[in-house]
């Protein structure tokens, strides 16, 4: 299975070679075999998947580093006369935050998962 790779014309992974973000000197690269069937539909969504998993990371990393700068005025949850200064940063935010707060990040989340990010 070595040589020059035009020699494999009908090659399921030529199906990606065209693709955004392939580039010289390793043109596509899948190293755990992902796309060997050659599958269009399946590689759209893995594509998908890691952007929606990268901009997750990026939100992330955002809400853990700018609590330390930056905190809402008023309240988080006026019937438990909790503010959002009183929230503290970090891990340690967790418990602090009610659950129907919670409910609320997961209904979000869930929202944008099943009807605005689609592939």
């Amino acid at each position: 299975a070595w040589g020059d790779w035009a020699n494999y014309v009908d090659s399921p992974l030529r199906a990606f070679e065209s693709e955004l973000g392939v580039q010289a000197p390793l043109g596509f690269w899948d190293p755990l075999g992902f796309t060997k069937d050659g599958d269009v539909e399946s590689f759209k969504r893995r594509r998908e998947v890691e952007i929606k998993n990268g901009r997750v990371a990026m939100f992330a990393t955002m809400g853990y580093i700018v609590p330390e700068y930056f905190k809402w005025p008023g309240y988080l949850s006026p019937s438990m006369g909790l503010q959002f200064e009183d929230v503290p940063n970090g891990l340690a935010a967790i418990s602090k935050v009610p659950g129907n707060g919670w409910a609320q990040i997961v209904a979000f989340a869930g929202y944008y998962e099943l009807f605005v990010y689609k592939y």
